[in-house]
């Protein structure tokens, strides 16, 4: 209906109305607050996530066509916005696989020896691959044992066998578990390799592409095919698992090269910390995460020039950091990304303690202002406690999200589960904690009191309940964006983010009975199932 057309229907032909109401519904109403308002500190002081809602705008597409696809640091994109925190309670390598292969990222925590976290590393880094281009190969002379040696230490026992055991050397056949499932005996562990291997094989030229291998793959209905070059050298390798992964989780985060999975890993600022680098760099390492509850150091400022200039490959996400003076000085010595947060986390007393730090919810804002002018992303990190404040956090200008406590009470994040007063339980601390300073010297690092005599908790233990597989919650926190940016009227991150810059997206602080109101309440008891 035109302006002039609903002006008639609304006052007839009362013409004076009629011009009064075109010239009302000429204009755009503007209701609430523009993100620059909301967020003047002298006006309106710090404000968290729980402060503040962002008003509705209009629909005209169903939640399935939201797109959450990020730019997380200057060279990597993944489909969620969703990063796992480098927290010994919650990110080892079945945390890292399953969050990338739903879109997200894991951040691998050091609060370890440098073998183990390499050794998790390179887990991550084979679960997923595109061409294997380093796989392990046995020669026709090592015996069934050798590979039973392989199946119970990586889990495998598809094996190409070459001349020399080795890549490059002429492909002379495969093993798989079907020649070894029935040979128990001492007899049968000592046969030689070339009397149970199979000798007619399907295999691809060198320089064919994955999807027309994969073709080959599929109709095959082998497990695995060798990529050979002209004079029948093994060059690579493709698995069918692979295959069925890729079909199976479509979001995947993985190399562009290698469709490997992605996995980053926490390193501190330590001299010392550069031998960890070496070895995660070796495993296979994507990004790499500055852990330290304040960036703003000169020993941080040396650990990324050291990073780029040594491995200039690496994407560095460096912090953390609150204010904009804290965000140039990393930005100037070539972070790629920005960790946005001291004192916010469910289980962190940096505040408190250390009387240092800023509400999240102006500190995400106004960093991600000054960080967006030289094109590096940010990374809201703590204070997430639901779907909602993931939404905010990506308006006010995140690119993605890191959670601790989300993800903590989950089936993949370390630990076992225990029973009290009836709750399926996880322990959850944080790494300022003294559990955690105790277990190893990254919590120590982190907040710059590995020396000291008497340690100064930042942190607290506590526990979380059970939220079952990541799989699940993952796919309900999707959900929840996807739904949440429909009501805001977008269909993108950046168009969301765009909205806030140009006014276009409002917001109302929330008083402290608004924020009541938005709750349940006036109920006797009830039960809150967040997903099925």
């Amino acid at each position: 209906m035109t302006v002039k057309r609903a002006a008639e229907v609304i006052f007839d032909q009362d013409p004076k109305k009629q011009k009064k109401i075109m010239d009302l519904l000429a204009k755009e109403p503007e209701d609430g607050l523009t993100a620059k308002d909301l967020f003047d500190s002298q006006l309106q002081g710090g404000l968290t996530y729980n402060d503040f809602l962002i008003l509705p705008g209009y629909i005209d597409f169903p939640a399935s066509k939201v797109s959450l696809e990020t730019k997380i640091t200057k060279r990597y994109t993944i489909k969620t916005p969703f990063l796992s925190s480098p927290m010994d309670t919650v990110t080892e390598t079945d945390m890292a696989v399953h969050i990338a292969l739903n879109g997200g990222l894991g951040v691998i925590h050091h609060n370890c020896t440098v073998a183990e976290q390499a050794e998790m590393v390179r887990q991550v880094k084979a679960f997923e691959n595109g061409f294997i281009t380093n796989p392990l190969c046995l020669t026709p002379e090592h015996t069934v044992q050798d590979v039973l040696d392989v199946k119970a230490k990586h889990g495998f026992c598809g094996i190409p066998i070459t001349q020399n055991g080795h890549m490059n050397s002429k492909l002379l056949g495969m093993v798989t578990s079907r020649d070894i499932d029935f040979l128990s005996t001492p007899e049968d562990r000592n046969k030689k390799i070339k009397d149970i291997m199979i000798k007619e094989l399907v295999t691809a030229k060198e320089g064919i592409s994955l999807k027309e291998a994969n073709q080959i793959l599929k109709a095959s209905k082998k497990g695995k095919l060798p990529i050979v070059n002209a004079q029948g050298h093994l060059t690579a390798l493709l698995s069918r698992s692979d295959l069925i992964k890729a079909r199976d989780y479509p979001l995947a985060s993985k190399s562009a090269q290698s469709k490997q999975l992605l996995c980053a890993a926490a390193i501190s600022t330590h001299e010392e910390d550069k031998v960890r680098l070496k070895a995660l760099v070796e495993a296979g390492v994507d990004i790499i995460v500055l852990d330290s509850s304040q960036g703003n150091s000169l020993f941080q400022i040396e650990m990324i020039k050291f990073i780029k200039e040594t491995y200039p490959h690496l994407d560095v996400v460096a912090g953390n950091v609150v204010t904009q003076q804290q965000a140039k000085s990393l930005i100037l010595a070539g972070a790629d990304a920005l960790r946005i947060g001291m004192g916010s986390g469910s289980i962190c007393i940096t505040q408190e303690v250390m009387a240092c730090g800023r509400p999240q919810g102006t500190a995400v804002y106004k960093v991600a202002q000054y960080a967006r002018q030289f094109g590096v992303p940010v990374i809201a990190d703590g204070g997430i406690g639901n779907v909602g404040h993931v939404i905010k956090a990506l308006a006010l200008g995140a690119s993605a999200v890191m959670m601790g406590s989300l993800l903590a009470g989950t089936t993949e994040s370390p630990g076992e589960f225990f029973y009290h007063e009836g709750q399926r339980l996880k322990k959850y601390r944080g790494m300022g904690s003294l559990d955690a300073m105790n277990k190893g010297d990254a919590a120590g690092k982190r907040y710059f009191s590995e020396g000291d005599k008497i340690k100064v908790a930042q942190g607290v233990t506590g526990n979380v309940v059970d939220k079952g597989s990541v799989k699940k919650f993952l796919g309900y926190l999707t959900a929840g964006v996807q739904h949440g940016l429909q009501d805001i009227g977008v269909q993108t991150v950046p168009a969301l983010q765009g909205g806030v810059t140009d006014g276009s997206i409002r917001f109302e602080k929330r008083s402290p009975s608004a924020q009541l109101e938005g709750g349940v309440h006036g109920l006797h008891s009830y039960e809150k199932r967040l997903f099925q």
